[in-house]
């Protein structure tokens, strides 16, 4: 865990007001309150994510929502797909065969 202070260091054209007001809108959710904020290795990401959705994607402010939205979709679906993939490979080779018959069935 990180303090608002490193963050803004260790991520270069990082502004605290910005962090701050990406704070108060839940785009980021660190761990404790205003003016003690611990950052994770996953806020930490999410906010170069949004630096550079920004800075070099050119994303808007008033867009950003929707594509963090859309992005935290993906990364779902990504995580469930794992989990599926995670238990194909625990099962035997007649349980595998059987559902992978039925999603290949379901894609029809």
């Amino acid at each position: 865990m990180i303090t608002i202070e490193t963050l803004c260091v260790e991520v270069r054209g990082l502004a605290r007001d910005d962090v701050e007001r990406w704070i108060e809108r839940s785009w980021v959710r660190p761990h404790g309150g205003s003016g003690r904020y611990e950052f994770g290795d996953i806020d930490v990401a999410r906010v170069r994510l949004i630096l550079e959705l920004r800075e070099e994607l050119r994303v808007n402010e008033e867009a950003l929502p929707v594509v963090l939205s859309l992005l935290d979709q993906l990364y779902e679906e990504r995580r469930r797909l794992r989990r599926v993939r995670d238990l194909l490979d625990q099962a035997g080779p007649e349980q595998r065969a059987a559902l992978l018959r039925l999603i290949e069935d379901a894609r029809e």
